[in-house]
This record gives structure tokens, C-alpha cells and sequence, in this order.
């Protein structure tokens, strides 16, 4: 069976107003004017995107029973309708995010292509791969649709399929760009994009806050929500050949002695020795949908797992009794409201065509 060669090793500004859930009033977010200098590993000290309480360090919670053996450097537990934020660990601290930030890939570029869109893969589509990356196994010859490709980013993490995609879309240098100004619509202001691939980067840099807000958005679209809940798929070998590829994710899959979550949707996990295991996961239980993001626990590779199955049994168990610590930001700039709520981000699977895409703007990114 192929599978990944390795594991991966290794100026934005802006105001927004957003009420805090749990208090209802309106508080200023501010976004670093360096994003390259500012954007350092660390917690905010200034007023937040989401409340004033997801600023603060420590644990933020209004309900009892929290899982005890929690040992990441930070987490996130929030409602995926009503986007309540109801418990939260340095919900704003900016570490690396390893394949994580593959969702923010995916949020911005899955919907430009085709799902049965072909495409012949060059040398030069991957001849800027990172050393050390994880791969899919694609070939410079091949032809492949653009389903297939997107199977090789979510299933296996393919730094390879990302490149491939990321060319298709205009180059790597256009695709962070983009990804940059998407992150900055979601109001994702921890964010730094260096690369499309998540590796790991001198200034690339994100949050659990930031990765629950690209979880939120991404499974607004069809498409990504299939991929993501996908187990295992087919993939080219060239020729007529084809080998089976396994999602990575352990909770989906139930690999390396873990069960199966019930209920999991999906969404991304990553590593890399810089950031560690990260993993944002979203499941649905008694009709209401839970989203979680882990990052850099202590122990093994497991417990990025286990400690996300920990925290999606403390938030469905709690029930409405867990009161909100803050909101996840609604996609689309300022904001001088007192919502009870934030939106959900709108569906946008609506297929471009296959001319070279425009400059990152309002027409590319809206939601």
C-alpha cells in the first residue's frame, strides 16, 4: 500500500467590533499592523476577536466538569450553529499549525475547480515541495481529476496535492495571498500564511481559535464537508493502476487502538516537529454540532485525539448548561452589533471556471 513518504518535519490590519456572547457587549479587536513582525508566538494582551475572556490565559469556562488530563497548549470547544464559544485554553495564542491550515487551503481554493476537472501534472507543479513533506504519492504525468486531488489533501495530507492545486491556481505565491486575505474576511486575525501546506515556516502561525473559525467556514461547503468525512478512496498509481488511501484522522478512522468517534464529521489533523499533533474535529450529536481544536498537547500522537474526544463528551454532556465564554467571529469585516449568535458562514460551492483566477478581492473571497 503507498501512503505518505514521511511526516512533515520541520500587513494585514484590521478593526473589528464584536459583542462577546456571554456579556452582550460590544468590544474593539484589533488586528497587529505587522503581520510578520507582530505576528509572534504568544497570547493577546489587547481587547480579542470573539470577547474579552478568550484573551485571557488559563482556562475559560461557566460549567462544571472539564476533563482533567487536558495538556495542550491550547483548546477550543465551540457550537458550529449558533457559534458560542463555550470553553477555551489560550484561545488566541499563535503556534505553528502544521496540516491544519490545510482547511484554510481548502476553504479557498476548493471552490474554483470542477470536482471531475482534469489536469496533467508537471514537474514544475512540484518541484517547490518542502523537503520532508507528507505525500500523497502524485505524479508528474499523470493525469488527475481535481476529486482526486482534493482526496489526496484531506485523506493523506498531501503537501504534493496541495502544490499541484495551489499551481493549478495561479502559483504558491498567489494561493498564500489568498489564503491570507480569506483569513482576514473570517476575521482570523492570529493567522499568518507562509505556505499553502501548513509546513512548518519561520512566521506561519495560527490559533485555536483561528482554526475553528476555517473548520466552521470550510464545512459550510458541500464539497469540503465530503472530503474531510471521507475514510478511504482510490487513488492513481499511473496507468490504470490504482492503490488505497486511509484518512490520517484517528477518530474517523479508528486507527492506531482508537475507536471510531461517533458522530465525527471530519475535519483535519497535522504534524510536524515544530508544532506538534494539532487537530481541529467537528461531530454531531442529539442534532446540535460541536467543533474542537487541539494544539501541542505533552504525550504521544494519540492524545491530541484523546483529548479531543474529551472535550466533544464534556460540551455534548454539558448541554445548554455551558454558557458562552465568547462567539466565534462572523466572516465579512467590522461589526457594531450585539449579536446573540454568529451567523453560520453561507455555503459557497459554486465551481469557477478554469481561467487563471484574479486577484485576491471581495469578487474571489466572498463567502
Amino acid at each position: 500500500m503507498y501512503g505518505p513518504r514521511v511526516r512533515e518535519c520541520s500587513p494585514l490590519s484590521r478593526r473589528a467590533l464584536l459583542g462577546l456572547a456571554a456579556a452582550a457587549v460590544p468590544l474593539t479587536a484589533t488586528a497587529p499592523a505587522s503581520a510578520a513582525g507582530a505576528r509572534s508566538a504568544g497570547t493577546r494582551s489587547a481587547s480579542v476577536v470573539g470577547g474579552e475572556r478568550l484573551g485571557l490565559g488559563g482556562v475559560q469556562v461557566r460549567a462544571a466538569g472539564l476533563p482533567k488530563k487536558l495538556t495542550a497548549q491550547a483548546w477550543l470547544v465551540a457550537d458550529r450553529d449558533t457559534g458560542e464559544v463555550l470553553a477555551s485554553y489560550n484561545a488566541h495564542r499563535r503556534l505553528a499549525p502544521a496540516s491544519t491550515l490545510k482547511m484554510l487551503f481548502a476553504d479557498t481554493v476548493l471552490p474554483k475547480f470542477a470536482p471531475e476537472q482534469r489536469y496533467r501534472v508537471t514537474d514544475a507543479d512540484l518541484a517547490d515541495i518542502p523537503s520532508g513533506s507528507s505525500l500523497v504519492g502524485v505524479q508528474a504525468g499523470t493525469t488527475y481529476t481535481v476529486e482526486q486531488l482534493w482526496q489526496g489533501v484531506f485523506l493523506r495530507s498531501g503537501n504534493d496535492a496541495v502544490h499541484v492545486l495551489a499551481h493549478m491556481n495561479g502559483g504558491v505565491a498567489r494561493t498564500v495571498a489568498e489564503m491570507q486575505a480569506r483569513a482576514e474576511y473570517l476575521n482570523a486575525l492570529d493567522t499568518h500564511v507562509v505556505s499553502p501546506d501548513g509546513f512548518d515556516h519561520k512566521g506561519q502561525i495560527s490559533s485555536a481559535y483561528d482554526l475553528t473559525l476555517f473548520a466552521r467556514a470550510g464545512l459550510a461547503n458541500a464539497d469540503f464537508r465530503r472530503h474531510c468525512g471521507t475514510r478511504t478512496a482510490d487513488f492513481p498509481a499511473g496507468g490504470k493502476k490504482t492503490f488505497q488511501i486511509q484518512n490520517t484522522d484517528r477518530l474517523l478512522t479508528g486507527a492506531w487502538g482508537l475507536r471510531p468517534y461517533a458522530g465525527l464529521l471530519g475535519v483535519k489533523n497535522g504534524y510536524t516537529s515544530h508544532a506538534g499533533n494539532t487537530f481541529t474535529g467537528a461531530a454531531t450529536r442529539g442534532g446540535r454540532t460541536l467543533l474542537v481544536t487541539v494544539m501541542h498537547p505533552a504525550e504521544g500522537s494519540n492524545a491530541v485525539y484523546e483529548q479531543t474526544a474529551a472535550l466533544l463528551d464534556w460540551g455534548f454532556g454539558a448541554g445548554r448548561a455551558a454558557q458562552p465564554v465568547g462567539l466565534l467571529a462572523a466572516p465579512g469585516g467590522p461589526k457594531d452589533s450585539r449579536p446573540t449568535v454568529s451567523p453560520l458562514p453561507t455555503e459557497h460551492s459554486a465551481h469557477a471556471s478554469t481561467a487563471p483566477p484574479g486577484p485576491p478581492g471581495p469578487s474571489t473571497l466572498r463567502l
